[in-house]
């Protein structure tokens, strides 16, 4: 009933969002006698806002055509390596360009797609041969295709590297951008265990809950406050029969984005309040940037619920990673097998949902790997997303991963 009361939602906002849109350029038309009224650029920013809100959304682009490798111009274009049932690993291909070590971006399933690190990716691309793990939109993968949980994504990230490593010839580089830096340290252990030829040669975790007993956020409260069954019941919702995937239990990305924009949602008013106000002004560059930020934060991918419950079981409630408890298939996965994988954590200061010291974390648990493979960066007045987005990440924090990459290869 919830998916399918938000389905309702949905289709009668869409409606409504193109009504919007389409007054709001009706009362900024320079041959309607309307828009030179003193209230029209108030009521048609009012309208431009609502309808920018209310519009459906679906999957981005990443929309990367060019780089620049050592100052010259090389096309760019998205291939896909290997599909999957939960997910693909895109390789961004830089055409004449064969040099670079191979990188694999490991995007969050968390209600989001690859696209929200699209900004990661374009800062990589010119010293990188860059990969990207492209998860799929659970309500799209038929109940034929089996499951998908914790353990599915770690065997996911080992045969992804293991294709890279195939392809290029070198170990590949990894990083892990918030949620997946539990799995990916999982996947470096258990391939440094096994001695495998293409385990990660450094691995990267930026604002990833490796011990959320660290300085816990309001993520980490509410997961530890309810019951595992609280979750099952109130967030878990059956995909509607009308998607290929549907019947399937999942974690709707609505309620995800939901949550994230009650953690900030002062911020998020403020936003659309400047937004108003831009257009109101007809500054339409500065409006736009932000309507381009909303278009692929309001783009939501639901998620299997057999992964998210035994990701907030695991990670959030018992801590089985740091506790030395956590197991793969039965297997236990031992951190100190890391001895020859270069971690590197970063953490930014304004974080609300990886509180500092999370990330540090895997830093202590890999205690045979040595000193000068290990380094810690703490990204003065940054928040969740300005990690691995934005100027500071352009201009502070990539250096930094550029650094710890080229001294490691």
């Amino acid at each position: 009933m919830l998916y399918d009361a938000y389905e309702m939602q949905r289709s009668l906002l869409a409606g409504a969002s193109k009504w919007a849109g389409m007054s709001a350029g009706w009362l900024n038309n320079p041959s309607n006698p309307l828009s030179y009224a003193s209230t029209s650029p108030l009521i048609a920013a009012s309208l431009d806002v609502f309808a920018h809100a209310a519009a459906t959304r679906g999957k981005p682009e990443f929309g990367l055509a060019s780089t620049k490798v050592a100052g010259r111009k090389v096309a760019v274009h998205e291939e896909i390596v290997l599909r999957k049932a939960f997910g693909q690993l895109k390789h961004f291909a830089r055409e004449g360009v064969e040099d670079g070590p191979p990188l694999l971006i490991v995007a969050p399933m968390s209600g989001h797609f690859a696209t929200l690190l699209r900004g990661t990716v374009e800062r990589m691309l010119p010293r990188h041969d860059v990969y990207i793990t492209d998860w799929r939109d659970a309500k799209l993968v038929p109940q034929d295709e089996g499951s998908f949980d914790l353990d599915d994504y770690v065997d996911y990230l080992i045969e992804f590297l293991e294709l890279i490593g195939e392809r290029t010839g070198q170990r590949p580089h990894m990083i892990a951008v918030c949620q997946p830096s539990v799995p990916a340290f999982a996947a470096t252990a258990l391939m440094a265990a096994d001695k495998n030829k293409w385990r990660p040669r450094t691995l990267t975790m930026m604002g990833g809950p490796i011990d959320t007993r660290e300085a816990p956020t309001a993520v980490n409260t509410l997961a530890t406050e309810r019951p595992l069954g609280w979750f099952e019941n109130n967030v878990v919702a059956s995909v509607p029969l009308y998607y290929p995937g549907g019947g399937r239990k999942v974690y709707p990305g609505f309620l995800q984005l939901a949550g994230f924009m009650t953690m900030n949602l002062g911020g998020h008013l403020v936003s659309h309040w400047e937004m108003f106000k831009h257009l109101v002004a007809g500054d339409e560059e500065s409006a736009d940037a932000t309507k381009a930020f909303y278009d692929e934060y309001r783009s939501v991918a639901d998620m299997t619920a057999e992964f998210y419950l035994q990701t907030v079981d695991v990670v959030f409630k018992r801590h089985l990673l740091p506790r030395g408890k956590l197991t793969h298939r039965g297997r236990k996965v031992d951190p100190t097998a890391i001895r020859d994988t270069a971690l590197l954590a970063i953490e930014g200061e304004r974080d609300d949902i990886s509180g500092l010291g999370q990330t540090k974390a895997a830093l202590g648990l890999a205690t045979k790997l040595p000193a000068a493979d290990k380094q810690y960066y703490m990204a003065e007045k940054v928040g969740h997303y300005g990690i691995f987005n934005g100027r500071r990440w352009r201009d502070k924090i990539a250096p930094v991963v550029d650094d710890w990459i080229a001294s490691h290869r």
